[in-house]
């Protein structure tokens, strides 16, 4: 069987799925640094904003401002709910 290409490509290494799943050494580093951080920060984040809800839900939200900076603030609490979900767990 011959080679469809005239140009010989023996000099690209094949491609393995596990030689670019792995993260150098200085970017799992920096992650795992920030990882519990982040975890931490976002889960007492998560805590605490729906007590930022309150006041805006008894004002009412018939003022688009209002509206849009309470649905900021749930998308906010989303993300960091999805963040902060895995703190302190072992």
């Amino acid at each position: 069987m011959s080679n469809p290409s005239p140009l010989s490509n023996e000099s690209i290494p094949p491609s393995s799925p596990d030689a670019d799943a792995q993260p150098d050494a200085g970017t799992s580093r920096v992650v795992r640094s920030v990882k519990g951080p982040a975890q931490f920060l976002s889960f007492w984040v998560a805590i605490a904003l729906p007590f930022v809800h309150l006041p805006l839900l008894a004002q009412g939200l018939g003022d688009p401002g209002v509206t849009l900076t309470f649905l900021g603030l749930l998308t906010i609490n989303a993300l960091a709910l999805y963040v902060g979900h895995g703190y302190n767990q072992r």
